[in-house]
Parts: C-alpha cells; structure tokens; sequence
C-alpha cells in the first residue's frame, strides 16, 4: 500500500483552478512545472492534483513600495481592483512623429540604464516605451519628441493589444508587426529579468494579435505590398519591368517576392552577396553588386529595406534620379541619402509616408471585430492584475483559516494522546480538505474581483 504523503501541519492545498487563479498562468503551465519538478504538489486518491499554497505564493512577485512623491505616479483608473494606473506607455508613431525624431527618442532610450521595469518596441513605424512605474522609481524618464504620446493606466495596456492585434498599423492584421513584438519580447527576456505586469501584458498582447489573424479572412498584405503598389500607381503593370530590391532580410524578401507575384523583372542587392543572391534565386531574378560604378540598369521603381545607408552616388545616383523611377525607402531611419531624396523630389517615398496608407481605414465591422478582441484580451489582463493585488488579502484567509485549524487539531490531539501516527496523519489531511473547500468560494471571488472591494473588506476583516 502506497503511503499517505507527508504533508507538512501547517501547509495549505489548493486545486488547480485556484492555483491557476492565484499566480495568473494556465493550466498546462501549472502541470508542465509540476511534472517538472518546480513547485510541491501530491495526487488525491481519485487522481487530482494539489498545489502547495507556500510554493504557488512564491511564484507572485514581491509587492513592491510605489514612492508617493514620485512625480510620475498614476492613480489606478476606476473599475479595476488592479493597479493598472502604474503602467505608461511613451509612444512616437510615424502619423505624429517624424521618422528623425522618432531615432533620436531611440537613442535615448537604448542609454537608460538597464531596469526590469522598461520595454522599448522599435520598428519601421514607431517607437515605444513602456515602464511599470513602481518598479521604475523615481528615475528620470527621457522626453518624448513632439507629437508622442503619453498614455497612462488602462490606456497603455490598450494601445499595445491595439498594436498587436492590427488596429494601429498601416496595413490592417499584417503579421510583420506581430513577428517585431514576439522579437521585442524575446531579445527583452534573454537581456535582463522583465517586470511580470510588462512580460503578462506582451504575452497577452501576442496571443491577442494571433487571434486577431485568426479572425481574419482578409489578404496577408505586408507593408511591402503598400510599397510595390506606389511603385505600380507610377510605372503601371509592372509584368515585365525592372524593380530592384535594396537588401535581402523579411522585408526586402516580402517586397521581391510580392513584385515577382505581379510578373516583374526582380533585381536583387545587398550587403551579403550571398543573401542578394539566394534571394534572387528564389524568385527568378538576377543579383547586382551593392556597390561600384554601372550596377543599376534602368529601372520602374526601386524598394529600399536596410538598415543602415544604401551607398549609391555617382553616376547610378544621377541615373536613377533622372529616369523617373519611384524610389520606396522603408527604412528607419532612411538609407537613401538626402541628396538622392532631394533629387528624386516626389519621386521618393519614405516609411513615414506609407504610414498613412488606404488600409488605415477599416470598415466599421472589421474594426468592432479586432477592438472586440483587444478589449477582450484587456479585461483579461486586468483580471490578472486583480488577482496578483488579491494574494495578500486571499494569504490572510488561508493563514488565519490555518491557525485556527492548527488550534482545534491540537486540541484535539490533546485529548486523544493514543492516536497512531496513521490515523493523526489522516486526521491533518481532513483538516487541510475541510479548510480548503470551505475557502473555495471566497478565494475564487477574491481571484475574480474586478473592482477590488472583496480584497479591501478581506484586508479590513484580516488586517492585511
């Protein structure tokens, strides 16, 4: 026979459902750490699992002291039981804030010192900051270029599910600017430690962006499709025309593939000779050196995406700004030089300009459809939120429960001093499951109070 575990007296057994709630993850990654070996559990005679309220507790981030003469606290919006009004986001995007000032703000931000409290989304677009203020402290934030935004609270975290899920984007749903904030998180992770309320609210900003795509039975448009339209709009059908391709990585990849798709003469460039080619290869075009005298034939329009400076001059610059091909520059900050914008004149299109594109506008069923699931997706966050503020008030319940059962437990092994081990053992287990449903139903309303009145009369009647 197998033997009864050995549960500590003054331990505390939750369900999944209840440990789920408290530390705000899933059931998969709560059994995926069990199996594992990360945190304590034991199996019920009828084969359910139990978590150690000790060890879950621990999961949580210690609650941190926010300074109330910190010039940048926020009061927590109404409605939530959460402290989401500790959250900014800095936001310079290409409709407000010109693409030079949008790298200076970059720049700035690539020199704060390394905080656990920080994210930076930078893309083609846009450039963003996010801090969780009570992790950040009272330290100097850079100031945003004129134009940014600065969105506070319940507002940052919507933006962000905005972002993700396609509503703020010069193409509608297109997936590059879901792939940059999977990127974002990933490189943000393996730097330095998150803030969990930053690392929760990209994790959910992600799984909100799939689901947006999910959704949607429109084309996969890519900011590169905007582009080759422009070059189209210019030069015509391009079946049979020239386009050259400035640069071999996702986005000069998208925007040789897209003109392949419509019958054009693709012709390839790059920094690595052998991306240029390998990228040529794939949609039957043909690789140029990057640079050197008599490289670039004639051209219907031109799509640059590098990062850094397209080194044309010469002659080829001369040639190109005279033959009335479109330049597309979707590099941030741009390659082309200025005198070769200058001399393009209209010609030359940047980012920032394909950032006001036709599909900015959405219809008024598409957009309630996507603003549906970020609103979604926000609620929930803020649920979570709700919960991590929660576990005080849910950890007075438990220890106050836990005393007294420890008290009648030893007043009644007291009085029946013959007791084997077995049976005392057995006894403690009923204990600890008597105490644990009892608590089931106000924990589960504690993990679910939104507007945070439960966890202020629990910290009243608990002394929390």
């Amino acid at each position: 026979m197998t033997s009864a575990p050995q549960i500590p007296v003054r331990e505390e057994w939750l369900t999944l459902h209840e440990a789920c709630s408290l530390v705000g993850v899933s059931p998969a990654t709560l059994r995926r750490w069990s199996n594992n070996g990360d945190i304590s559990t034991f199996t019920t005679p009828g084969g359910h699992r139990r978590y150690a309220r000790s060890t879950i507790l621990a999961l949580l981030p210690a609650p941190r002291a926010a300074s109330s003469a910190s010039p940048s606290a926020i009061e927590p919006p109404s409605g939530t039981g959460a402290s989401p009004g500790s959250l900014l986001a800095l936001v310079a995007q290409a409709r407000r804030v010109p693409a030079a000032a949008r790298e200076a703000f970059a720049i700035e931000l690539s020199a704060l010192e390394r905080s656990e409290a920080t994210i930076v989304v930078h893309t083609c677009h846009r450039v963003e900051l996010y801090v969780a203020l009570e992790g950040f402290g009272e330290r100097a934030l850079p100031q945003p270029p004129p134009g940014a935004q600065r969105i506070e609270g319940v507002d940052a975290a919507r933006h962000l599910l905005s972002v993700a899920c396609g509503l703020d984007s010069a193409v509608l749903c297109e997936n590059q600017v879901l792939h940059q904030l999977r990127e974002t998180l990933t490189r943000r992770r393996a730097d330095h430690p998150l803030d969990p309320m930053l690392d929760r609210l990209f994790q959910m900003a992600l799984q909100a962006g799939r689901r947006a795509r999910s959704r949607f039975g429109g084309s996969r448009r890519s900011l590169a499709d905007v582009a080759l339209e422009r070059v189209r709009q210019r030069a015509g059908a391009l079946e049979g025309q020239r386009v050259l391709v400035v640069g071999a990585g996702v986005m000069g990849r998208l925007a040789a593939l897209a003109a392949a798709r419509q019958g054009a003469e693709v012709i390839v460039t790059s920094r690595t000779g052998e991306r240029a080619g390998a990228l040529a290869r794939e949609v039957r075009g043909r690789a140029i050196p990057f640079e050197g005298e008599g490289a670039v034939p004639p051209l219907a329009g031109a799509i640059v995406a590098l990062g850094g400076i397209w080194p044309l001059a010469g002659e080829d610059a001369r040639k190109l700004a005279e033959s009335g091909a479109i330049v597309i520059d979707m590099s941030s900050p741009a390659a082309v030089s200025d005198a070769l914008q200058a001399a393009l004149g209209d010609r030359f299109v940047s980012a920032d300009d394909l950032a006001w594109g036709e599909d900015v506008e959405l219809t008024d069923r598409l957009r309630g459809q996507l603003e549906k699931i970020a609103a979604q997706s926000a609620e929930s966050y803020f649920r979570w939120l709700g919960s991590r503020n929660a576990a005080p008030a849910i950890q007075a319940i438990g220890e106050a429960a836990d005393e007294q059962r420890r008290s009648e437990l030893d007043w009644l092994f007291r009085r029946l001093p013959g007791l084997a081990e077995k049976e005392r053992s057995l006894i403690e287990q009923m204990s600890h499951r008597l105490v644990a449903g009892i608590l089931h139903a106000p924990r589960s309303a504690l993990g679910a109070d939104d507007s945070g009145d439960l966890a202020q009369a629990a910290r009243e009647l608990f002394g929390t």
